[in-house]
């Protein structure tokens, strides 16, 4: 049978690529680790790494063992927290979410959430998804309102993460540009016709897009600026600094001057959606249906626009023209 703790020890060589940086992970010697692997190894029949000046790399059978580490680490920690939970004595629900889509989506669904379950002691976590995403799988929340950008949904059927993605709506990317802007009074601009700007952006994630979006349009955008905050952003294109893109439920609360135009096709959006674990605490089960039930319910629209929503129940669309969006001010 397979050690757990060889897995563990295996895990981390990969994570690290090296059996000294594993160690130290794990607070051993370099020589513990070799031994350990060394022991997997005998017990598999099979190399699970190559060994090289260079470090260590994951053989073929190392990889599918790297993976089931993974799974068994995650549910583990999901019993953990949910023996954790049942030793507090009183129903506890976490919420993982990122910042803008839980300003904008969250209040009203928790809130609903709230009047019907008030037994229930809510905890609110701030996380990107990449942070979010692994405390659910690992049972530290309950749900993750998440995002993704272009390509598939972070959980699939049949897939190893130990998650399923309930998609709930686009979040499209605006220009945000000064009120006199060139480009202000138009309904739509491509991207291509934005090759000489200055961009300032509220995210890390929104400059990769960008990129990947302006080299499609034949330019390599001039980024003067890469924050980790939309309405910082929005300030400095205020201020005169450059333009931006903007996500829509980021939109309302604005600086004032502003104005939102949407981008014509191919532009670059955000997919929000909600992640849960596929083996669920079944005494939270009835939060679960509470808060996504009324997640689908929230109007996301922002000042005078609409967005389209892409999985609410009984496959239910909306969908509305794009529409520039004046900041007041």
């Amino acid at each position: 049978m397979i050690d757990v703790q060889r897995l563990r020890v295996l895990h981390e060589v990969a994570r690290h690529g090296s059996f000294n940086k594993a160690a130290t992970a794990l607070l051993c010697t370099s020589s513990a680790v070799s031994q350990q692997i060394a022991a997997l190894e005998r017990t598999l029949g099979a190399q699970v790494v190559h060994r090289s000046t260079r470090g260590v790399r994951l053989t073929e059978p190392g990889r599918l063992l790297v993976e089931a580490a993974e799974a068994i680490t995650a549910e583990l920690d999901h019993a953990q927290q949910r023996i954790t939970k049942l030793a507090a004595g009183r129903a506890q629900f976490t919420i993982a979410t990122f910042s803008s889509g839980g300003r904008r989506l969250l209040p009203a669904a928790l809130t609903q959430l709230c009047a019907q379950h008030p037994e229930v002691e809510l905890t609110i976590l701030e996380r990107e998804p990449e942070d979010s995403l692994p405390l659910v799988r690992s049972g530290r929340a309950d749900l993750a309102l998440a995002y993704h950008f272009d390509g598939p949904s972070p959980a699939r059927d049949g897939d190893r993460s130990g998650l399923t993605w309930l998609p709930l709506a686009e979040d499209p990317l605006w220009l945000v540009l000064p009120a006199d802007h060139r480009h202000a009074d138009t309904t739509g601009v491509h991207l291509a016709d934005l090759a000489g700007e200055r961009w300032v952006l509220g995210c890390l994630k929104t400059a990769d897009l960008l990129r990947r979006y302006a080299a499609l349009a034949g330019f390599d955008p001039q980024v003067c600026c890469s924050a980790t905050d939309y309405f910082f952003a929005a300030a400095l294109v205020a201020a005169g600094v450059g333009i931006s893109l903007i996500p829509q439920v980021a939109l309302d609360q604005m600086p004032g001057g502003l104005v939102a135009v949407p981008l014509e096709p191919p532009r670059p959006a955000r997919h929000i959606g909600i992640a849960v674990a596929r083996r669920r605490n079944q005494p939270t089960q009835p939060y679960i249906d509470a808060l996504t039930s009324a997640l689908f319910e929230v109007e996301p629209g922002v000042g005078r626009s609409t967005w389209q929503v892409v999985g609410r129940p009984k496959d239910v669309r909306r969908s509305a023209a794009g529409r520039r969006i004046r900041m007041p001010g």
